[in-house]
């Protein structure tokens, strides 16, 4: 599928592994709607790019109202720009780690449901109301394509570590919807795939202490290094070009396996 002259729903855009997608969709000719947050890092990755082509649209995706709302209005955007709806990345996604049990006690449900909330709730949340559009615009080319949704697990879906009961159940979620949604959507000419990668450089991996990134840099085959967010908006790219590529999750981890503990 043509990326140049389609939009593209990303959430989480202003940061991390979505930013770089915003930024490589954008040098492909595509217009952007990054629903996030952070307004003031919006706002620097469209000063990077272009105010004409990617815009910014305040979105928490734990509220559906909010989703819906900002979903509707990027779909307004498009009849603007007259660059039709092509795909939803969604990409917003946090990790709050923490035992089952531990000497505090059970693990904290809120703190587990915060997790479901953003990363399982709020991809389908925005997957759902992307769909209300995507599924209307015009197919295009011989195979009668649609668009593309993209979602974004984890290594940890395959190998959580301790302390990763609520991120691995979410990502692992993620993993799992992508073939049934592929089938779902086979009719519309949609695809979808999932990626999930191991350590990328990303505000969530800023936060570790310098002894956790050693230990998953010693699992990683090659290269030995955390994966650059360029690297991860390449694939984004090739996933939305490549037809054939369709109910798949691929892993971008350096061939590296998470140990149990770190």
């Amino acid at each position: 599928m043509k990326i140049e002259n389609r939009t593209f729903l990303v959430s989480g855009g202003a940061s991390g592994l979505g930013r770089a997608t915003v930024i490589d969709l954008h040098a492909k000719g595509a217009c952007v709607a990054i629903l996030d947050l952070n307004e003031s890092l919006a706002n620097d990755v469209i000063k990077a790019t272009s105010a004409s082509k990617v815009r910014f649209f305040e979105t928490d995706v734990t509220s559906t109202e909010q989703v819906a709302a900002s979903v509707q209005a990027a779909a307004e955007w498009t009849r603007s720009t007259g660059a039709p709806l092509g795909g939803i990345v969604a990409a917003a996604g946090v990790a709050n780690p923490g035992l089952i049990y531990s000497k505090r006690g059970p693990l904290d449900l809120d703190s587990f449901r915060f997790v479901i909330d953003i990363n399982v709730v709020g991809t389908v949340d925005l997957v759902r109301n992307g769909l209300e559009h995507l599924t209307k615009v015009e197919p295009q080319g011989e195979d009668g394509e649609r668009g593309v949704v993209i979602m974004v697990a984890s290594a940890a879906a395959y190998e959580g570590q301790s302390g990763q009961v609520s991120y691995s159940a979410s990502k692992g979620a993620v993993a799992s919807m992508t073939l049934p949604m592929a089938r779902d959507l086979s009719k519309y000419g949609i695809r979808v795939l999932t990626l999930a990668p191991s350590m990328f450089d990303s505000p969530m991996t800023e936060k570790m202490s310098p002894k956790v990134k050693e230990s998953l840099l010693k699992s990683m085959e090659f290269p030995k290094r955390p994966g650059k967010p360029h690297e991860f908006s390449q694939v984004v790219i090739s996933c939305i070009e490549s037809s054939m590529l369709n109910g798949e999750v691929i892993r971008l981890d350096g061939a590296s396996r998470m140990p149990a503990r770190l």
